[in-house]
């Protein structure tokens, strides 16, 4: 027999045997959620090569899902529906002379020629279904064409439907840039629309099975724009897509492992979404110092995660400090996103991105300045600079901005502590101009930070007030009670108790609500507090609260042993001082002095008869105070400090605040010195103020 006819006799019996192996196959669902089912499809020669790739498969899902996906025979009697398939044929891999390809009239093409000069051997129709052999290949899409030659997510199904093209990846990667520039209502409408076009599960069905020999950018891009689109992280294509990844991670360029890492980013924890992060923090482990570009670094850096070895944060953090000078603006704004993300806190690197993001803070959008401000709160960075130069850009462009975006933006400062006073005068003004724009919501959060930083306006203060309790008082009965509460609590700091909101809340049906539901022991305290207010405070008010509060635990007392020592080397000896004394309204200070109207004496605690005289005069209370109860980087008192301040004065004090952190720093010789300076000086007994 001569060597074309031995060749052409080969594969013609290699043909048969696919033909005849294929005929029964298992039909899988890549959106059904580990289920399984028998299927005879008709058979199409132009997916025979495909076939052959999904051999071995079916271990990988077995693992995948834990033994949950059964293959059952047709025997079993389960009925089948008209989709997707994943057929597994066996095909004899034994050595073969050449190689078989299909030329677009489905024609079996030698890529080799034989001795005799064979070039191609051409099947007749009668193998073929007659339909099939006038079929011709489609021309490849690129995803940039489909994007723009359709309008919606179900037109790119309809042009793969039409003509299935390799690879699939396209059609994904389309779909996906479409939907980014929809409104969230009409890619939520668009996303139903496209789980149920009949052809989706086709198209996921090739995505699986063209996997394993797709370009690596192709298989992540598409990974990415599956991940995007919402389809369900459970499912069988997104999960064969994880296990493909993991076998071909060293494949990965620093591209494609830029965009793995931003596709795991919102990725649920789940076993193979674990098994590829460990992966991807080995890769970068040992690649770290070859990545080239920072956005690629960053997003490497978001993606470890926060459980990270701290030996690999900081290789990382190492490696963004050398590429310092190739930050860009962009880079700089989201590192802060980067090291939280991390929960990764490198004061170096927020210093030298804060300082860049000052200098070109005008243009900033809002969305990045959230960010940042957000990261801060997560990673407890406090850069006063920073703070300060977002809140003066907004003031400088307060036009431009929401009312919404503002409060959103303060409340965020406030968590710091940071109070800026022109921005937060801006506010003022616009709310005394324009009081026709509050809503409740934007009341509440007005209250708490203007009442927590103290702040007020030296010319619109009451006017402001009057305003927000109008507001309030307008939508009255529709105030939840602890939203009520947290109101009256917040006018209380800011001495300002409106009649109104007082009466409502004072009802006994509402202070019996507040007493047994929600957080109680932060009702109870605050209802402590309008009490104090009512009997302490100048106000028209005078009814106090009819229902008996539950008693307050003792606040806890703090030693300050130096500060102790310091007034004992002043006044002559411990007797001339009280420490630690409780008052009324559960207040306490740490330390008494009892002197005469004119300074000259003091008057021992112990000596009785001489306290009762009419010259002696509970005069002085020594506060000792903690930075937090000032503003940051200030030494403007918050609010509670600003009201106990007040109530003291009330009750006949006059209040020195001690610094403990000034104290600590201070030799005994200086903090004497300083201490003294307060006791004696004419300004520390003075009324204080305790706005200025």
């Amino acid at each position: 027999m001569s060597n074309k006819t031995g060749f052409f006799l080969w594969n013609l019996r290699q043909f048969s045997t696919l033909v005849l192996t294929s005929r029964r196959t298992v039909r899988l669902d890549p959106l059904r959620f580990c289920r399984s089912k028998i299927a005879h499809p008709d058979w199409h020669p132009r997916n025979l090569l495909l076939h052959d790739l999904d051999n071995g498969m079916q271990p990988g899902i077995r693992y995948l899902f834990q033994d949950a996906l059964l293959f059952k025979s047709e025997d079993d009697g389960l009925q089948t529906k008209s989709i997707s398939t994943v057929p597994t044929p066996t095909v004899d891999r034994s050595p073969r002379p050449r190689r078989l390809s299909f030329d677009s009239k489905h024609s079996l093409v030698s890529d080799g020629t034989s001795d005799n000069g064979l070039k191609k051997i051409n099947f007749h129709h009668e193998v073929f279904n007659e339909d099939l052999a006038k079929e011709t290949k489609p021309t490849p899409v690129t995803y940039i064409k489909l994007s723009q030659t359709c309008n919606s997510l179900s037109d790119v199904l309809d042009t793969f439907s039409k003509a299935p093209t390799f690879p699939s990846s396209n059609y994904f990667s389309a779909m996906w840039t479409i939907a980014k520039k929809m409104s969230d209502g009409q890619e939520r409408f668009e996303k139903q629309l496209m789980f149920s076009h009949p052809a989706f599960s086709r198209l996921c069905e090739q995505m699986m099975r063209e996997a394993k020999i797709m370009r690596c950018d192709d298989l992540l891009f598409s990974f990415h724009a599956i991940v995007k689109l919402g389809i369900p992280q459970n499912t069988l294509l997104i999960q064969t897509l994880l296990r493909v990844i993991q076998g071909r991670i060293n494949e990965f360029d620093e591209k494609c492992l830029s965009v793995l890492s931003t596709a795991l980013e919102v990725m649920e924890p789940c076993k193979n979404v674990d098994v590829l992060r460990a992966a991807l923090r080995i890769l970068v482990d040992q690649h770290v110092w070859k990545i080239e570009h920072v956005f690629t670094l960053q997003t490497m850096m978001k993606c470890i995660g926060k459980d990270a070895p701290v030996a690999l944060k900081r290789k990382l953090e190492m490696k963004a400090l050398r590429e310092l000078d190739k930050f860009s603006v962009l880079n700089s704004q989201r590192m802060f996103e980067v090291l939280a993300a991390m929960n990764h806190r490198s004061v170096i690197l927020l210093n030298e991105c804060s300082k860049m993001v000052i200098d070109n803070i005008h243009g900033c959008p809002f969305k990045i300045l959230i960010s940042m401000l957000q990261s801060c709160k997560d990673l407890r960075y406090h850069n006063v600079d920073l703070f300060k130069g977002i809140a003066d850009y907004v003031a400088t462009t307060f036009d431009i901005w929401k009312l919404k975006q503002v409060l959103f933006l303060l409340i965020l400062l406030e968590n710091f502590g940071f109070r800026p006073v022109e921005l937060m005068d801006l506010v003022m003004e616009k709310v005394v101009d324009e009081p026709k724009s509050l809503n409740m919501k934007s009341v509440l959060s007005i209250l708490h930070v203007y009442s927590s930083l103290n702040h007020f306006h030296k010319c619109q203060n009451k006017e402001f007030l009057d305003v927000m309790a109008d507001a309030l008082t307008g939508c009255l009965h529709q105030i939840p009670s602890e939203n009520l509460l947290n109101a009256v609590y917040s006018f209380c700091l800011m001495n300002h108790l409106p009649l109104a909101l007082v009466n409502q809340l004072l009802q006994k049906d509402i202070i019996s609500e507040l007493l047994t539901s929600g957080d109680v022991e932060r009702n109870v305290y605050k209802l402590h507090i309008l009490d104090t207010c009512l009997e302490l405070d100048d106000t028209p008010y005078h009814k106090s609260i009819d229902i008996s509060l539950p008693q307050q635990p003792s606040a806890p007392l703090y030693p300050n042993a130096k500060v102790e020592e310091v007034l004992s080397r002043i006044l002559g000896g411990e007797g001339y001082f009280s420490k630690n004394v409780q008052l009324p309204h559960n207040y306490y200070i740490d330390f008494e002095i009892r002197m005469d109207t004119n300074r000259s004496q003091l008057f021992p605690f112990s000596d009785t008869d001489v306290v009762s005289s009419a010259d002696i005069q509970r005069l002085v209370a020594v506060l000792c105070v903690p930075r937090s109860a000032y503003c940051l980087d200030s030494f403007h008192p918050r609010g509670f400090l600003a009201m106990k301040m007040r109530h003291l004065n009330v009750m006949g004090f006059h209040v020195i605040l001690v610094n403990n952190w000034v104290i600590e720093k201070l030799e005994m010789e200086d903090a004497v010195t300083f201490l003294k300076t307060k006791i004696y000086s004419t300004e520390a007994l003075l009324p204080a103020d305790v706005n200025v």
